[in-house]
């Protein structure tokens, strides 16, 4: 079970999506960071080991990457 409400789940998604489209090509370190301030903006508390989770799988996935799966 996800440690996160479906709504906090959408708002990921869509701080994700927005990282994938603007950050191609960015190194980890800088997507990280561009993650980071989106879930800061949208007030969702995201664990670290999340968003490196998260980092590593827009990275490697060409930003396709569907939040419900990875963290769900």
């Amino acid at each position: 079970m996800s440690d996160y409400e479906s709504e906090q789940i959408e708002a990921i998604q869509n701080v994700v999506d927005r990282v994938s489209a603007y950050q191609d090509g960015a190194t980890e370190v800088v997507v990280v960071e561009e993650l980071r301030k989106g879930f800061d903006e949208v007030a969702v508390e995201v664990q670290p080991d999340d968003v490196t989770k998260i980092a590593e799988a827009i990275e490697s996935e060409d930003g396709d990457v569907s939040v419900q799966q990875l963290l769900g």
